[in-house]
Order: C-alpha cells, then structure tokens, then sequence
C-alpha cells in the first residue's frame, strides 16, 4: 500500500526542521509515544537506529526506525518495522516561501502475516488517517506550541 500526504506549515523550514530533528519533541506530537531509545548510531545520522514505544488503547506496540537518509533540511528517508509491518517513509520539506514550509510524507506499507495482510487491504484508511492526524499534530506543535501531551493531562 503507497500514499503521499502533504501539509503546509506556516513557519520557515529552519524552525520546521529544529523541531523534527529533535527527539525529544516527538511525544508532543506524536500521540501514544511513551518512551524512545537510542539503538545504535548518532541520533537521525544514516543507519542509525531507535526503538520507539506507543501504548495505542490497551494495545503496546514497539517500532524500530532506521534512518536511511538525512539530507536535511531538503529530505529524510527512514523505515519503521514491527511485527507484521514494515513502512518506507520519504519526507521531503519544500520552502515555500521565508514563512511556509511544506512536508510530503510518501508512505509505502508492507504487511506480512495473514493477520497484517488483511488488516491492510480491509483498512488501507486507518493508516492514512494515522498519518495525515500526526502531520497536524506536528503542524500545531510548530504553529502554535501546542503539545498532545497537554491534552493528556487534562
């Protein structure tokens, strides 16, 4: 399954990419992210790699991302695997103009196991909407200083 979502951010590309290329920033818009882990390597260096932990309802879940390519400011390419899914993503983030940034996150999903495969093609949506909902969350994290994690405490 492959699909692209794009979001314009209303600050520069500097200030985008000093938010995302730090780890620290990623349980303010990433919801359900409870813990982060540095594998191996120099964090977002190539090859490097972090395991990443989501509680996600009653369900745990554990990612591992490996940075394929860190051209920032211009692209990142990386991979998240766990069981039964393995995701390609490419961002690349387009100045716009001094003030606007735009991400286009291309996403390639790969399932295996019948349990993944079916989950995949009955709800190609739901990963979608995964997506295009952190794009917003990091857009409101950058915009506005607004973290998930402020929800949670509510």
């Amino acid at each position: 399954m492959k699909y692209t979502i794009e979001i314009i951010i209303n600050e520069p590309r500097e200030k985008v990419i000093e938010k995302l290329d730090n780890a620290e920033n990623l349980k303010h818009w990433q919801e359900g992210l409870v813990d982060y882990e540095q594998i191996s390597g120099n964090p977002g260096a190539d090859g490097s790699k972090m395991k990443l932990i989501y509680k996600m309802g009653k369900r745990d879940m554990v990612l591992t991302e490996t940075i394929l390519q860190n051209k920032l400011p211009e692209k990142l390419l990386a991979t998240y695997e766990t069981k039964g899914v393995y995701n390609i993503q490419e961002s690349y983030f387009k100045e716009i103009d001094d003030k606007t940034t735009k991400w286009i996150s291309k996403n390639e999903f790969q399932f295996s196991g019948f349990g993944m495969k079916l989950m995949g093609w009955i709800m190609p949506g739901a990963f979608k909407k995964q997506t295009k909902k952190y794009l917003n969350h990091f857009k409101d994290f950058v915009e506005q200083d607004r973290s998930v994690m402020k929800k949670d405490s509510n």
